[in-house]
Formats: structure tokens, C-alpha cells, sequence
């Protein structure tokens, strides 16, 4: 187990899943506990056990079929009912036999929420923290209680508030958290309460951080800046509302900004692929422009970054990606210059670096092609396919000769399409005919009819996403479109780009090129 100095606590698992959107079953909620010990964090609250069914399972499963090596299990869960005896507390009881060796007690530390949301007095609400934590820590368990609406209750009755860490801290709580419920809190003022709070009760402090007003990562960075020990996240800034505190934004600044060994040895590089892996379970699509671990984090599109970066990555980079698990990328697009497209290539496999008359051409044939409407940003595959053009190296295994494609709407209202293809292939001239739902899919029917007998591989072409992009300065049905194909084999995926005056042209296009690429990929030479 990491030591015990400072905490990492995640809590994806619980407040993370409160996000609009997120269902987590059982299993989820396992793998999960895997990939956030994989990465490394100190403690990982799992739920609330007797809340709901599917908590209680987790906290019985997790016990058997979780092999942790640097996380402990923690249960949550709030203190006993007012006016009632801890030792009778259903919810209470459910804490202590969940299995989990920490307990993570949450306690109203506002007056106004004690004495309009509890209905109970100042005196009880103290009452019932004390009880229960004692209660809990008796039993073996070590407990830190989350201090819910601290830093508006602390603005609103500072004397209670603190009265509330001290009575948590001296009834054995192992870390009082100090909760920005709300997430309205700014920084400076996080440092500075958390600094006074410290100095008046002595006790070791934590924070949590909600990110309503945008500052869930720059708070909790504060609170440790005031003497908080412990911080208290989620995976990719998963939770209510807007989120809370980003787990990997607060590590990573905590590890390469404050040189503080917070994670495991080797834990790092980790990050940018749990981060992946959990959006993948989520069901959420990666945020592509997350700090540290979004693939954009890293890519570099203006062509003056680009030439100062072909001198020293660092000069316009903040870390080096590798050190998160993530990769820098070059970005062409009619920005781009001789810089651009060299380092762009050489990520592509191809050493331009004493080809200044053909990076010239490249330069310029992209720079027109995106007046023309094309992107290749995230277009590597055409991109690709580009520079071997210009190379001299081969692009093409068919020849097309003409294609068409057909809907047509009968009385029933049922649609049906048609596509003819006629094209020469390693001498052969054929023609086919291909049905689908819709006009590229007919399209894309055709096309493999009419290669499937000479490349039969081409069964293992999967067509992944496909998006439609109406591109302005055009009006109405008369605009030029962008299309952009993901594809498949297996074993790996590529993206191509087509541009057309109409959407079936512009699919025809990135279809063409999906296919050639992946006979490029299979290693195939025209006959």
C-alpha cells in the first residue's frame, strides 16, 4: 500500500456515478476497482451498502473476486438517524458489514442543513457524528467523515463548522473532508479556509471538490496549498451536475507540477489508458480535449508550434506525454508548413527530412485541398495515402470507370437502392450491381462485390462510423459535403476523408480510399 502521508481517493464508484447518463452494474463497478487500482490510488469508495441492492452485492463480490495491490475498499455511508441509538442503526450496521476495512461517514456541517434538511438540533447533529464514528472505529474500522456543504455552511456559521471537524477528529475520524457541495467555491478562498479550519482544530483535512463553477481542480490544488492531506475525485471529472474534481488533472499536477509522489512508482503512465478504458465502460466517448490524457492533449496543428517542435518537443509542450501515457500528434490542415508536414510524415513512417521539393508539393496540395473543403486532422489514413501519391509510391489497386446510385420510393413508402460500380481490376474490367439500406450502403455493397473475387480479404473491411459534415460559405441542399470513414480489419482502424458536392459523391470517395488503404495495409501490389 502506498504510504500514508498524503491520500488519493477516488470515488468514481459513487459520487462518479451520479452523473446524467452513468449506470454502472455490479460488474461494471468491478472493473472499474481494477483499472483505478491499476492506476494506483490509495482508496476507492465503492458505494453504499444497504442503500441499494446493487452496492451490497459489490461490497460482497468485491471481496473475493478484487485482488487490489495499492487500493483499500470504502464503504460509504452517513451517521445514525437523530434521536436514535447507533448500535440499532440499520444503515449503520450495513457500514460495519460490508467488508470494507475504511468507512466514509458523510455529516451535515451547515447549520441551516441541519435544522431545516435533518429537522434535528446543532447539539444532535454532533451528537450523531460522535456516535458513530466511535461506534464504527470500535469496531475495527478506520473512518473519515465527509463534512457535506462545509465551505457555505463555513460562511454562513464558521463556530459551528469547525465545531463539527473538531467533534469528527476527537471521536476518532482518521480525516475530516471539508465538501464544496455546491462547487461554487474560488480558490483563494478554498486555501484560506482550509489554512484557518487547520490552525483551529488541529485536524488532519480533506477535500472535496465539485466543479459547478469550473474550479473543482484548482480548489482541491488550493486545499492542499492550505494543509489538506487527502483528496477526494473522479475518473475524467465523472459526477453530478457538472462533475467533480478530475482524478488524473489533480494527480498529474500533484506528481510533475508539485513533485510530490502521490501514486505508486510506474503508475503515471497508466493514466491515459485507464482514463480510455473507463469512458469505454461508461459509455461516455472520451473527451478528446481533456487535460493529460484526451488525444488532443498533445496535438500540434499551427505550423510556428511545428517548427519549434521539430527543434525541441519541449518548447511547446508542457511535459512529455509519455510520461501520462499519452502521444504527441501532428495535425496537417492549411496551417500547416514544411515542419508540420515533415513531422507529420515521419509519425506516418515516412522520412521527408531531405525531400524539400516534394514537402513543398505536399505543403501546397494540402493547403488547396482544405480550401476545397477537405480535413485531415483526423484523416491519417488519406493523409497517408497522400504522401505516397506524391512519393511516387502506390495508392491505387482498381480503376474506377463510372458508378451510380439509385433510391427508389415505392407506394408502400418503402424505400429500396440500387448501385452499379464498373471498374478494372488487375486487368479485368467488371461491373456489378450492389442493394443496401440507403445509397452509400448500396455503394458500398457494390464495391465489394466487385473486388471480393479477386481480394477475398476484403470480408474482414469493416465499415466503424461514418459522419456527415455540411461544410459552410454553401447554402441549403447545394452545400459541399464532408465525409469522414472509420474502417476496420481486425487489427487495426484508419479513418479516410471525401469531399463532394453531394453526400453520396463525398461517401463515394472516402469509401474508395477505405478500401485501398486497406489493400495497401495487406500488402497488396497491382497486377
Amino acid at each position: 500500500m502506498l504510504r500514508d502521508s498524503f491520500h488519493v481517493f477516488d470515488t468514481t464508484l459513487r459520487d462518479g456515478a451520479q452523473r446524467e447518463g452513468i449506470t454502472l452494474t455490479v460488474a461494471d463497478k468491478l472493473q472499474i476497482a481494477a483499472l483505478l487500482d491499476d492506476f494506483g490510488v490509495g482508496f476507492i469508495e465503492g458505494g453504499w451498502p444497504g442503500s441499494n441492492p446493487k452496492d451490497t452485492e459489490f461490497f460482497q463480490r468485491a471481496s473475493a473476486e478484487l485482488d487490489l495491490r495499492h487500493a483499500q475498499l470504502v464503504a460509504f455511508g452517513s451517521t445514525r438517524r437523530a434521536g436514535s441509538d447507533v448500535a440499532d442503526d440499520p444503515q449503520v450496521a450495513a457500514l460495519r458489514d460490508s467488508g470494507a476495512p475504511v468507512v466514509t461517514l458523510v455529516a451535515k456541517s451547515d447549520d441551516r442543513h441541519v435544522e431545516r434538511a435533518l429537522r434535528t438540533t446543532l447539539d444532535e447533529n454532533l451528537a450523531m457524528i460522535a456516535d458513530t464514528v466511535a461506534y464504527l472505529r470500535s469496531g475495527g474500522q478506520r473512518v473519515f467523515v465527509d463534512c457535506e456543504h462545509f465551505f457555505d455552511g463555513y460562511r454562513h456559521n464558521a463556530e459551528y463548522a469547525v465545531r463539527v471537524v473538531r467533534t469528527a477528529a476527537e471521536a476518532g475520524a482518521d480525516v475530516v473532508v471539508l465538501c464544496d457541495t455546491n462547487g461554487g467555491m474560488l480558490p483563494n478562498d478554498i486555501e484560506t479556509i482550509v489554512t484557518e479550519v487547520q490552525a483551529a482544530t488541529g485536524a488532519r483535512l480533506g477535500i472535496h471538490a465539485q466543479d459547478d463553477s469550473g474550479c473543482a481542480v484548482a480548489n482541491t490544488l488550493a486545499a492542499v496549498d492550505g494543509g489538506a492531506t487527502h483528496v477526494q475525485c473522479t475518473v475524467n471529472g465523472y459526477g453530478e451536475r457538472v462533475g467533480n474534481a478530475n482524478l488524473f488533472s489533480v494527480t498529474a499536477a500533484l506528481v510533475l507540477k508539485r513533485d510530490m509522489p502521490v501514486l505508486p512508482e510506474g503508475c503515471l503512465a497508466e493514466m491515459s489508458r485507464v482514463s480510455q478504458a473507463v469512458a469505454e465502460i461508461v459509455n461516455i466517448t472520451p473527451g478528446t480535449h481533456q487535460p493529460y490524457v484526451g488525444v488532443s492533449a498533445f496535438a500540434h496543428k499551427a505550423g510556428l508550434h511545428a517548427s519549434a517542435i521539430k527543434v525541441d518537443p519541449d518548447l511547446y509542450q508542457h511535459i512529455d506525454p509519455t510520461l501520462v501515457g499519452n502521444t504527441m500528434r501532428m495535425l496537417v490542415s492549411d496551417m500547416a508548413g514544411r515542419a508540420s508536414i515533415e513531422l507529420k510524415a515521419k509519425e506516418l513512417g515516412y522520412d521527408l527530412s531531405g525531400s524539400r521539393e516534394h514537402v513543398g508539393a505536399l505543403v501546397e496540395r494540402v493547403k488547396s485541398m482544405e480550401l476545397a473543403g477537405y480535413s485531415f486532422e483526423a484523416a491519417d489514413a488519406s493523409l497517408e495515402l497522400l504522401v505516397r501519391e506524391q512519393l511516387g509510391e502506390q495508392t491505387e489497386f482498381f480503376e474506377v470507370e463510372s458508378w451510380r446510385a439509385i433510391t427508389e420510393m415505392g407506394s408502400s413508402e418503402a424505400s429500396s437502392s440500387e448501385a452499379t460500380v464498373k471498374l478494372r481490376v488487375k486487368g479485368e474490367r467488371v461491373a456489378t450491381v450492389g442493394e443496401g439500406n440507403g445509397p452509400v450502403n448500396a455503394l458500398d455493397d457494390a464495391l465489394r462485390r466487385a473486388l471480393e473475387v479477386v481480394y477475398p480479404e476484403l470480408a474482414a473491411l469493416e465499415l466503424v462510423d461514418y459522419k456527415v459534415r455540411i461544410l459552410e460559405g454553401s447554402s441549403g441542399t447545394g452545400a459541399v459535403t464532408r465525409v469522414l470513414v472509420e474502417s476496420s480489419d481486425g487489427e487495426g482502424e484508419w479513418t479516410t476523408v471525401g469531399v463532394g458536392a453531394n453526400v453520396i459523391e463525398a461517401s463515394w470517395v472516402a469509401l474508395n480510399q477505405a478500401v485501398n488503404y486497406f489493400l495497401f495495409r495487406r500488402g497488396h501490389a497491382q497486377v
